[in-house]
């Protein structure tokens, strides 16, 4: 019935989970949701990041401002923001970003006093919290903690190039912030979400087909999702998440005079997520981190709208 809502409950359905990756169903919302969680994902789950750089030398080849820039993109471990203050917000230190609640300090010294150029990199950053350090650095300490392979080729992210004689020492302070701000704050590599595609193929009209007509109609779509079977030579859907929505094999159809040999909708209340990290955030961590950004928005939705409905109800007391 138009215009009648109801309540509906989420669900969450996790098909493959790494530290980078994460790949999940969301069923039972609508695109509204799906979108809203993609988006906070993206600007709104909190990170930290290099925001301020005091440069005492600097005789590389790059200005500061390059390297202030560089220095802001490396991704850093943000296990704890969530449970860090904002600079703005912070009273330990009256909104200056430069206490222990609310930032992170590093320092990088290097001089390269040989003929062979030096790389400096996210490696030779020290940082004054063990838990917030880049997270290339973070990775190696893992792989050699539980004996794994180190390459000798991995030294870190590159920051600038150093010859003889050329230095480079700086003190950087890393803030809590979010991709609104700034994209060195997004968690999110990438977050896309597609419908759930929902396939039926006309068995009746199919069998009309010669082999040599399935194999054309098969070979038609872009991707992998249908596929004959060889022994009893009826095609079959193999892979239907590998649907684009391209229509390829609709258009096919209708140009071999078989409209309706296949038919094609998306799953309005079913989504399929792929999140890949930047590693500062785990990607599950950053799946629930978002959900929980949603939900105080929401929760500011609902009091503000309590709040102008109290408002609208004194008023109308007091003018009747």
């Amino acid at each position: 019935m138009e215009g009648v809502s109801y309540q509906r409950f989420p669900q969450i359905k996790i098909r493959e989970m790494k530290d980078d990756y994460m790949k999940f169903e969301l069923r039972d919302t609508d695109a509204s949701m799906a979108n809203a969680l993609r988006r906070v994902m993206i600007s709104e789950v909190p990170t930290i990041a290099i925001d301020l750089v005091e440069i005492e030398v600097n005789s590389s080849v790059l200005n500061d401002e390059f390297i202030a820039h560089r220095l802001g993109l490396i991704p850093l471990i943000s296990e704890d923001a969530m449970g860090m203050r904002f600079s703005r917000d912070c009273d330990a230190c009256d909104g200056d970003g430069q206490c222990e609640y609310c930032s992170v300090e590093f320092h990088l010294n290097v001089l390269c006093d040989s003929d062979q150029t030096l790389d400096v990199t996210s490696s030779d950053l020290r940082s004054t919290e063990p838990r917030v350090c880049p997270v290339d650095v973070a990775a190696r300490a893992f792989a050699s903690e539980i004996g794994g392979y180190d390459s000798p080729d991995h030294k870190g992210i590159i920051i600038v190039k150093l010859r003889r004689g050329q230095e480079l020492r700086l003190r950087a302070i890393a803030r809590k912030g979010i991709g609104k701000d700034h994209a060195k704050w997004s968690p999110a590599a990438t977050v896309t979400f597609m419908y759930e595609p929902d396939i039926h193929i006309n068995e009746e009209l199919m069998e009309t087909l010669t082999l040599e007509e399935k194999r054309s109609w098969v070979e038609s779509s872009p991707t992998r999702v249908f596929d004959i079977d060889p022994v009893t030579q009826q095609v079959k859907v193999v892979d239907a998440e590998a649907y684009t929505y391209d229509e390829e094999v609709i258009k096919k159809a209708e140009a071999m005079g078989k409209p309706g040999l296949v038919e094609i909708y998306a799953k309005e209340d079913s989504f399929i997520f792929t999140v890949e990290s930047t590693g500062a955030v785990k990607a599950y961590q950053m799946v629930i981190n978002a959900i929980e950004v949603l939900k105080q928005k929401l929760d500011a939705v609902r009091l503000q709208d309590a709040e102008e409905a109290d408002i609208g109800e004194q008023l109308t007391q007091h003018l009747g």
